[in-house]
């Protein structure tokens, strides 16, 4: 025992003097015949257990290979000098956990850069901004988690952008957004991740360029009929992002365990969430419009060359003008068709041709036989509902509080009115109305009991066959002004009368 309490302090510090002296060793200078090999201005360390970059790398190199080593930070001054021959950085299969965002100002003409398989987890502000010239990026294989919205500001000439095996759980939208942070990119791989969601109103607007090498598979996606007619569509379009990885993209079913996946094309069967087909539709526009057709190919900088319904070739510098309107191919390869008429509407074909592919597009355009201030249909349902509201609102307080006065309401009807207590009448109306006025009688239809006068009989004790006696307490109305008494002979008087009979007026 005391032995080994003697001996692992000895250990202890031998192994320290030791480490001291390979650090010594891996911070000297560029050692071309031992530690790295140098040929003309390709430099390459790798595999050589290094924790720190070599100093004094000279000013005319190229490419510099450091992968395989141990490599856990990259901070500014790992260079002293300007590096502006430098291209390729090789720093994969190291153990980097941090790059400084200040580590690329001696290398402004870097095109590639290989950062993969190492413990990056966050990616910093501006970390890559630096690099304006860089090409080609390659983080894949690390733990990258969040990505800085910033992180890849400047970057103007990016083309390919390596993401996949990492844990970021959210699209980065940013980085295709509009064309604005990386106009040029046209590969950004994502596959394996732990995205959940794709935000797939904005990826169906994304340029066929770049979704043909966007690349989803392998990701912990929630299954819709969203996600499907994304992928559906890009697969029809034959886009190799997903004819590729036809058989990796998969999604879990909601409201399941997240262990199940399910294949993104079988959700349009029935044991899938039975999701439609969705059919691409064409261009629809009015007339006198300026309508623009984009011939949206699965390769940049290509030559397009349009064929309208009627057999007409269309180049890229040459257009066609009939009768104040013309029809023209813009710098973009789309075909814009001014003041359209009803005899543009067809299939428009682009032929876009390039170095890798020809590839064909077809456009439908549909075209309605009126401009778009015009409208079918001036009165919908709704406004005809508000204005027969309106209407019948108005009618009503009308009817209440704008209708003539009674007439038995007037000054010079008193005593006419006394002489109508022989007369029971009950109104027979939608509303309980039993106003007995001469104006109701004439206007309405009542039961009325009436008394035989005293003087009905005529010679003989019989009844006037003729029945012009007058109809004591029946007065004259405004419809009959010039009737002091009305008859029972009079038009819509009574037709027949019976002691205590009732009598619909």
């Amino acid at each position: 025992m005391r032995l080994s309490c003697v001996f692992w302090p000895r250990l202890f510090w031998a192994f320290f003097f030791w480490r001291s002296v390979i650090t010594m060793v891996e911070a000297s200078p560029l050692n071309c015949q031992g530690t790295c090999v140098c040929a003309s201005d390709v430099i390459t360390c790798s595999k050589k257990n290094l924790t720190i970059v070599p100093s004094g790398l000279p000013k005319y190199i190229a490419m510099l290979d450091l992968s395989h080593n141990n490599l856990t930070r990259l901070r500014a001054e790992w260079t002293t000098s300007p590096l502006k021959r430098l291209h390729t950085l090789l720093l994969s299969h190291n153990f980097i956990t941090f790059v400084s965002s200040e580590a690329f100002i001696l290398t402004p003409n870097l095109r590639h850069l290989d950062l993969s398989c190492n413990k990056l987890r966050t990616l910093e502000e501006n970390a890559f901004s630096y690099l304006e010239n860089l090409e080609v990026l390659l983080l894949f294989k690390n733990a990258i988690v969040d990505i800085d919205r910033s992180a890849f500001d400047e970057m103007k000439h990016l083309q390919k952008l390596y993401l996949s095996h990492n844990l970021m759980q959210r699209f980065p939208l940013e980085l295709v957004k509009d064309g604005e942070k990386l106009p040029e990119l046209s590969f950004l791989d994502l596959s394996f991740n732990h995205i959940r969601n794709l935000p797939v109103p904005q990826l169906r607007t994304l340029p066929a360029w770049l979704s043909n090498r966007l690349y989803l598979h392998g990701n912990q996606l929630t299954c819709n009929c969203e996600l499907y007619g994304l992928f559906w569509n890009w697969h029809v379009r034959e886009l190799a992002s997903t004819v590729d990885f036809r058989e990796e993209l998969r999604c879990h079913p909601p409201f399941q365990q997240r262990t199940l996946l399910v294949s993104v094309f079988s959700l349009n069967s029935s044991e899938g969430m039975n999701c439609s087909i969705v059919r691409k539709t064409g261009l629809e526009a009015y007339l006198e419009e300026t309508v623009t057709l984009n011939c949206d190919t699965k390769q940049r900088h290509v030559s397009q060359v349009w064929i309208t319904p009627g057999n007409e070739w269309i180049h890229k510098h040459s257009d066609g003008t009939q009768k104040n309107r013309s029809i023209s191919v813009l710098s973009n390869g789309s075909l814009q068709i001014k003041k359209i008429r009803l005899e543009d509407r067809g299939t428009y074909t682009c032929y876009a041709q390039g170095e890798a592919l020809n590839e064909t597009l077809y456009v439908t355009l549909s075209v309605f036989n009126f401009t778009q201030h015009e409208h079918p249909d001036t009165l919908n349902t709704a406004y005809t509902t508000l204005v027969g509201c309106v209407a019948s609102v108005i009618l009503v307080l009308i009817y209440l509080y704008l209708t003539p006065c009674r007439c038995w309401c007037r000054p010079g009807d008193k005593d006419q009115g006394e002489d109508r207590d022989s007369i029971r009448s009950s109104v027979l109306s939608a509303t309980p109305n039993h106003e007995t006025t001469s104006d109701k009688a004439a206007l309405s239809r009542h039961v009325a009991f009436l008394d035989p006068p005293g003087d009905r009989r005529g010679q003989n004790g019989k009844l006037k066959p003729n029945g012009s006696q007058e109809a004591h307490g029946v007065k004259s109305n405004a419809l009959q002004p010039s009737s002091p008494h009305r008859r029972l002979s009079d038009p819509g008087s009574i037709s027949s009368v019976f002691s205590d009979t009732p009598i619909v007026v």
